[in-house]
């Protein structure tokens, strides 16, 4: 997001260089897609009609539309083609600045002219008025929560993120040169800080495990040489299935940075293995050639096996559809690309490695440390042989343990919280303001700051942004706020302290509610809500609708996993219903379209024509002078002229008004039908497996009508039908072990027998999450599948 804004300019001439200069050039830039101005601020001519002096003169609001939709335009008039020379008509036929306006003739009342100067204004100035934004950068000019605009720059689908951020900050010197110096650009957040970090973080943890994996390979060991070649084994492991990725169109991400470094174990495994049957063959007395040769015969098969029934356990991940699939099908295909090279080295670059680098120590004299591990080493193996003779002793116990560990891992699983991903701390804070509905303009702007003075004392918030105005499906009552934390080392707090900060700060600012989320960097479809999982209730019948929603939002707001509980109904707008006598206007020959029409030129903006330049084209709007905008007895100022008569009938003589207020303030819609969207989030100490159980459960208790279609949307819709999917995917990940297994060994038992490890693993895995607090999330399904392969 960049800010766009000047301490000396007009905010229309900075939303004109915003629109037709950056905006423009920044979507140039390769692997930019999308660019939207935020708080736009479009340069326009607003003709300011004053409706008690258009009725003292008898002329109808209508007919001024009409001279000010055909006093500026652009059309062809063709040329003059002679015997020897072409000339090209061209007229002054634009009026492209306001004071020519001025002067502009609507009409002639005896004899004399009457110009839009005699009855109003016109001035220059933005296109809506009801729309405004401010940022907050910290930069050398220091500003502070000034007016300005904000453009949001999105990358296309598929570009390197990195690059494109990159490209943008590289062109914006330029850019800036190319504008006014008046006119400021900074940068108010860049997304990819936490993407740079995260990689980085990733990069450093796949080299230390890499360190680490290499130190235990000696230490256990306990060879340089025979430490070389598993170690050498790694990085060119990870550099052939860096290859096949760029094959396969595949980027360094989180998914598959993390398959590297969860691969980097496994590449491992393969190595020793060989390098374990070829040194034992050394000790026996061959030569490193026999040995090698005789140890690689002997335990291909095996490093094949290990490596086919591994990438077995992957399978269901290939095969997934929806969102979450298409996630995990990354993270899979690069671990089984990482074990397919692993195998190809190992089977050909090991043994080789070995034959010439490999040599027999057996009988040579240690050093101290070096026996004293082997004394380790011994004590450990004769431990385990008496645990193994014990084992096979008592049989019965061992085969009820089994059993046990089978059904503590169906009831952990059953009792342990669900979740979809671990919450992220992304450096961002998103907020929605929410106040009354029938709030004017001037006082949200006044609510809106009063936010961001709180949002500017925050130590933790570097930059923000925030705008109100309607906007798509944003009401005059709601205005967004965007901030970007400061980086992990500047500030002490989490982003979820923070957002409990600031809810307690926020709770002093009375007629305002302002709902916070931390965007993360993985959002599942959904609407763009106040809070960040959302509940959708939808009927065909408005009416039934409008009943049971707040009766769900009441109920959603006393369950004890949820806060933040808010809605998008929009129920409670006050209005100026207009009852037209139908008959009385009908006497004077006015239809209610005219109607519509004089009112819409009063108070809508309306945009009337418009005139172009060399770079844009621009709006001439019309309304009545901004001091009557706002009072309700402006419409007893309002004529119309009768088509029977030809005289101004004033619009109360046929028309009579009320302010109560209304439910139709705004209808949002899900597919066809009318809906309301309930958002919140989680309670700290909450899953969100537990909020979804509660909120069914709340919805059931309610007794809805059957008409009204209660379900969840965004991340909590996908998470459901995950946790459906999550005991199917485990089961399938262990029939097609099963099924490789039983081919691999040609036998129904073997493979039962190495799968009955399996449970005592499940059992663990799940207590230690439960130990530290964590979810069954999609990441621990990802450790889950991994621990059958590590297990088997």
């Amino acid at each position: 997001i960049l800010a766009v804004s000047s301490d000396s300019l007009p905010l229309t001439i900075v939303d004109d260089y915003a629109d037709t200069v950056l905006a423009q050039q920044i979507s140039r830039i390769p692997g930019v897609g999308q660019v939207s101005i935020g708080g736009e601020q479009k340069p326009s001519i607003r003709v300011q009609i004053d409706p008690a002096k258009v009725a003292a003169l008898g002329i109808d609001l209508d007919d001024i539309r009409g001279v000010i939709a055909n006093t500026t335009i652009d059309s062809p008039k063709g040329s003059i083609d002679g015997e020897n020379r072409s000339l090209t008509i061209y007229a002054n036929d634009q009026l492209t600045h306001s004071d020519q306006w001025g002067a502009v003739i609507v009409a002639y009342k005896n004899g004399a002219p009457v110009r839009i100067r005699d009855i109003g204004t016109a001035v220059d100035g933005p296109e809506n008025t009801r729309g405004a934004a401010w940022e907050r950068t910290v930069d050398a000019t220091g500003t502070n929560g000034k007016r300005g605009m904000f453009l949001v720059v999105y990358k296309l689908p598929g570009a390197n993120v990195i690059e494109t951020v990159d490209r943008v900050r590289n062109e914006l010197p330029q850019l800036q040169a190319s504008i006014p110096p008046a006119v400021k650009v900074d940068v108010l957040m860049d997304r990819t800080v936490t993407i740079r970090a995260s990689v980085d973080d990733v990069e450093f943890t796949l080299m230390l495990t890499i360190a680490l994996v290499v130190m235990v390979i000696f230490l256990f060991l306990k060879n340089l040489w025979a430490t070389v070649i598993p170690g050498i084994t790694v990085p060119l492991a990870l550099a052939g299935t860096a290859a096949l990725m760029y094959v396969a169109h595949y980027s360094l991400d989180n998914l598959s940075l993390m398959a590297l470094t969860i691969a980097v174990g496994f590449v491992v495994d393969d190595a020793i293995v060989m390098l374990e049957n070829i040194y034992r063959h050394l000790e026996e007395g061959l030569s490193p050639m026999e040995a090698a040769l005789k140890g690689a015969a002997e335990i291909g098969f095996t490093i094949i096996s290990i490596s086919v029934s591994l990438v077995a356990v992957f399978i269901p991940l290939l095969l997934m559809s929806g969102v979450v699939g298409r996630l995990l099908r990354e993270f899979a295909v690069t671990v089984s690309m990482t074990i397919a090279v692993s195998v190809f080295v190992s089977l050909t670059l090991t043994p080789m490695m070995c034959s010439r680098i490999l040599k027999d120590e057996h009988t040579t004299s240690h050093g101290r440390l070096y026996k004293l591990f082997e004394r380790g080493f011994d004590a450990t193996l004769e431990a385990y042989r008496r645990g193994l003779d014990w084992v096979l002793v008592h049989q019965r116990i061992t085969l009820a343990s089994f059993v046990a560990t089978v059904i503590a891992t169906g009831v952990l699983f059953a009792i342990i919280p669900k979740g979809f991903f671990p919450q992220q701390d992304t450096g961002v804070l998103f907020g929605v303001t929410d106040a009354a509905q029938d709030i004017s303009f001037a006082e949200m702007t006044r609510r809106q700051l009063a936010v961001t003075e709180i949002i500017s004392q925050d130590p933790d918030i570097e930059s923000w942004a925030a705008s109100i105005g309607v906007n798509g499906s944003q009401t005059m009552n709601n205005g967004r706020v965007f901030m970007s934390l400061k980086p992990w080392g500047a500030r002490k707090t989490t982003a979820q302290e923070i957002i409990n900060r600031l809810r307690r700060k926020m709770a002093a600012i009375p007629g305002v509610m302002l709902y916070l989320q931390m965007p993360q960097d993985l959002n599942v479809g959904g609407l763009l809500s106040r809070t960040q999982y959302q509940y959708t209730l939808k009927d065909a019948d408005l009416d039934e609708l409008n009943a049971w929603a707040p009766k769900m939002l009441a109920r959603m707001k006393a369950l004890p996993e949820l806060q933040d509980v808010a809605s998008d109904q929009q129920t409670n707008g006050a209005t100026v219903t207009l009852v037209i006598d139908r008959d009385q206007a009908a006497r004077f020959g006015i239809q209610p379209q005219v109607i519509d029409d004089t009112l819409y030129d009063a108070f809508g903006q309306r945009q009337v024509t418009q005139y172009f330049t060399q770079l844009n084209s621009y709006h001439v709007v019309m309304e009545v002078l901004p001091e009557m905008q706002g009072r309700v007895d402006t419409l007893d100022k309002i004529y119309i002229r009768s088509p029977l008569t030809g005289q101004e009938v004033a619009l109360s003589t046929f028309v009579h008004y009320d302010t109560a207020p209304v439910n139709l303030l705004a209808v949002n819609h899900q597919g066809q039908f009318p809906a309301v969207t309930l958002s919140f989030n989680l309670r700290p100490g909450f899953s969100l497996g537990q909020a979804v159980d509660s909120i069914k459960a709340a919805g059931g208790e309610l007794s809805k009508p059957d008409a009204l279609i209660a379900t969840f949307q965004g991340t909590a819709q996908v998470f459901q039908q995950s946790l459906a999917t999550q005991p199917y995917l485990i089961a399938a990940a262990l029939v097609a072990v099963y099924i490789i297994l039983g081919m691999l060994y040609e036998s129904f038992i073997h493979p039962l027998t190495i799968l009955s490890t399996l449970p005592s693993a499940g059992a663990g895995a799940l207590l230690f999450l439960m130990l530290f607090g964590h979810d069954m999330s999609l990441i621990a399904l990802i450790g889950i599948l991994l621990l059958i392969g590590i297990v088997k």
